[in-house]
């Protein structure tokens, strides 16, 4: 399907796109490249394929959670920049 060019100025007015002539130009070849592959697409039957929502069967990976001793409290809190206690100290995000 060839676009003409006023056509192509309609949708960059609608897209509110500001192109120069040459993009236009290139634009207007490249859009009207794709529609044609639409054109021929729209011609294969496909009234015995059924509608899908993806071209591939869709799996979950999941792995088994497997559970592990923590470290131990000190360990944990031997690199921390700011501690209180037995805890990390953070800044007061909320006030």
């Amino acid at each position: 399907m060839k676009l003409s060019r006023e056509e192509m100025l309609h949708i960059t007015r609608l897209a509110r796109v500001s192109l120069t002539e040459a993009e236009v130009d290139k634009l207007n070849e490249q859009l009207s490249n794709i529609l044609e592959h639409f054109e021929v697409l729209q011609q294969i039957d496909t009234t015995n394929v059924p509608s899908t929502a993806q071209s591939i069967e869709f799996l979950n990976v999941l792995k088994n959670d497997i559970t592990d001793a923590s470290l131990p409290q000190s360990q944990v809190l031997a690199n921390a920049p700011r501690k209180e206690s037995n805890f990390f100290r953070v800044r007061t995000v909320l006030k």
